[in-house]
C-alpha cells in the first residue's frame, strides 16, 4: 500500500475517526488515486482529523492542495493522488460515497 495511505489512516486512527474506508479509483477516474472516507463524531472531532491528516503528510513533505469545509457535515481536503472525506455521520449515510463509487477497489490500511 502507498506510504501516504498508511499515514493517513493512522492519523485518522490516533483522531478517533469511525468507519474508515479507503477506495482505489485509479481505474476509475484521473483526478486522484485514493479516496479515504471516515466519520466523525462532532465538528470540532472533524477538525481535529483533518488537522492531524494535515500535519502528518506535511512531515513527509506531502502539501494539501486544496480544502473545502462544509460546515460542521463535511471536510474534504486534496492531496492530490489522495482525496480525503470527513463526515459527520448523518452527511456521510446522505452523501453514500461508498455506494457512489461502488466499482472502486476497497483497500486495506
Amino acid at each position: 500500500m502507498n506510504e501516504n495511505l498508511k499515514v493517513v489512516s493512522k492519523a485518522i486512527e490516533d483522531k478517533f475517526g469511525k468507519d474508515t474506508v479507503i477506495l482505489d479509483i485509479r481505474a476509475l477516474t484521473p483526478m486522484a488515486d485514493y479516496f479515504v472516507i471516515t466519520s466523525g463524531q462532532n465538528p470540532n472531532q472533524m477538525h481535529a482529523i483533518a488537522e492531524n491528516v494535515s500535519t502528518e503528510l506535511s512531515k513527509l513533505g506531502v502539501r494539501l492542495s486544496h480544502k473545502e469545509d462544509e460546515g460542521e457535515n463535511w471536510i474534504l481536503m486534496d492531496f492530490s493522488d489522495i482525496i480525503v472525506h470527513i463526515f459527520d455521520e448523518e452527511s456521510r449515510e446522505f452523501y453514500d460515497l461508498e455506494r457512489l463509487w461502488a466499482d472502486a477497489i476497497k483497500v486495506q490500511a
